[in-house]
């Protein structure tokens, strides 16, 4: 399908993933318009690329000459999607359309479009790739699960040269996509209300993703367990390894300072780069490997760009600051898997001075995740001096028995741990007066706790006129 001049209408346009392809669309010379129930950042960004967004839901929105891709989390009764069915038009998921875009860029022999995957740091390692690119003026297009620090956009199309993504693996569809440099950062069982059998769903997932391009090149986590055995499960493919411990490219010589650290790259045991970053973590060591690695394999002189290393600040929810009062710093974080909120814990633990009380405000996402993950999720919160654990944000799911956070707080043992109950401006009420003076606090989730920092902040302020 040509993309330029065809008509495209986003149902539940607002949300930041659907906004990035609309972007791209609208750059590209599609005809796009959307729909929400809201306004938000991302309506505006669009509205004044001269995207028609109209609040609230419409069928006189729906023409028949348009492809209409709606949201997943849009019901089968919007006047949207019943007026595009009694069109005869095909209701497309967001996938859909990156599948779209991912054909085009296959078949030009010219371009590259490098895909970042993994159970965790896709948001980042995408949004990384972008920046150093977009910094470095070599005009890449991209779409993207978060806002790129400084640029302030998911989305772009500049170039048919370079395309970067964020592939999401949660509910199969990255099997549609074909890329010339698949990035896999980690491997874990994770979206287990989708992959029912565990690591082995998800396996045969990435195997289906990857068969869809054997010239391909696959950039991936020596270090990590999981990547190691679905090497292991699919040897036949191209991989191109990254680690600290091993891998094709490998960091040493790791320094990390406070929020800042820096690293050499080795390629085949040959120094190639020193690396400095202002974000804190091993984590983010891997990151910027993995990203190094991939634009390597796509031909750019990264040596000549490695300065937008160390001015990325990180994507937007990724232990970003939200606010600072009365000594007390608030960050928030998308982190909502075990392993991820423990990796960011202790990054934050190293880095923050002794004085410092870190205090984990964690808001489980998801029931099926909190029962599939119990056992991890307990292990996860180590490097918290006080653990304050809000109801589970259910994202459209029914509660399981037995499984809420009022019973998780009670079974995390040698924690000090309390259980707040409500809306998150309730549970701004009940956290603010357990804050002191030189508190770290860190919001973690995926769901509506990234508002919480803010409330905090607020009641603070009721408090203090009060």
């Amino acid at each position: 399908m040509d993309i330029t001049n065809k008509k495209f209408h986003f149902v539940a346009i607002g949300g930041v993933g659907m906004s990035a392809l609309a972007k791209y669309l609208k750059q590209k010379g599609a005809l796009v318009s959307g729909s929400d129930i809201e306004e938000s950042k991302y309506t505006h960004f669009l509205q004044d690329i001269g995207v028609n967004v109209h609040i609230g839901h419409d069928k006189e929105l729906i023409e028949s000459d348009m492809v209409v891709i709606a949201s997943s989390a849009i019901k089968s009764n919007n006047p949207e999607v019943i007026r595009a069915k009694e069109l005869g038009l095909k209701i497309c998921h967001r996938s859909d359309i990156l599948q779209l875009i991912s054909d085009e860029f296959s078949q030009n022999p010219d371009s590259f479009f490098i895909g970042f995957s993994g159970t965790h740091g896709k948001t980042t390692t995408s949004g990384l790739a972008s920046y150093v690119l977009e910094k470095g003026g070599l005009k890449p297009s991209y779409v993207l699960g978060g806002i790129l620090p400084e640029i302030n956009t998911n989305g772009n199309y500049e170039s048919d040269k370079y395309f970067i993504a964020e592939l999401d693996e949660s509910d199969g569809t990255i099997s549609k996509y074909s890329t010339d440099i698949a990035v896999i950062n980690n491997m874990e069982e994770d979206h287990l209300d989708f992959y029912k059998n565990g690591f082995k769903d998800i396996a045969l997932t990435f195997n289906k993703f990857l068969s869809n391009n054997s010239k391909q090149k696959v950039v991936i986590n020596k270090d990590n367990e999981g990547c190691c055995k679905f090497i292991s499960m699919y040897p036949n493919y191209d991989y191109i390894t990254f680690g600290l411990n091993d891998g094709v490219y490998k960091a040493k010589n790791i320094m990390l300072e406070g929020l800042e650290s820096s690293f050499d790259i080795y390629y085949k045991d040959e120094y190639l780069d020193t690396i400095k970053l202002s974000v804190p973590g091993i984590h983010n060591i891997y990151n910027s490997l993995a990203v190094y690695a991939a634009l390597k394999e796509a031909g750019v002189n990264i040596s000549e760009l490695k300065q937008y290393f160390y001015t990325f600040s990180g994507m937007g929810r990724r232990f970003q600051k939200v606010c600072e009062f009365d000594g007390i710093k608030i960050y928030d974080d998308y982190a909502h898997h075990p392993s991820e909120i423990k990796t960011t814990l202790k990054s934050v633990k190293d880095a923050a001075k002794s004085n410092y009380r870190l205090v984990e405000i964690f808001q489980p996402h998801r029931y099926t995740r909190l029962k599939g993950l119990w056992n991890d999720f307990l292990k996860a919160f180590d490097n918290a001096d006080l653990l304050i654990v809000t109801d589970v944000y259910p994202a459209g799911e029914t509660e399981i028995d037995g499984i809420n956070s009022k019973i998780f707080s009670e079974c995390v043992e040698n924690k000090n741990v309390i259980y707040v109950k409500g809306s998150m401006e309730d549970c701004a009420k009940q956290i603010f007066p357990l804050l002191k003076n030189n508190d770290i606090v860190l919001t973690m989730g995926a769901g509506s706790i990234t508002k919480l920092g803010k409330l905090i902040e607020k009641e603070s302020n009721r408090v203090k006129v009060k």
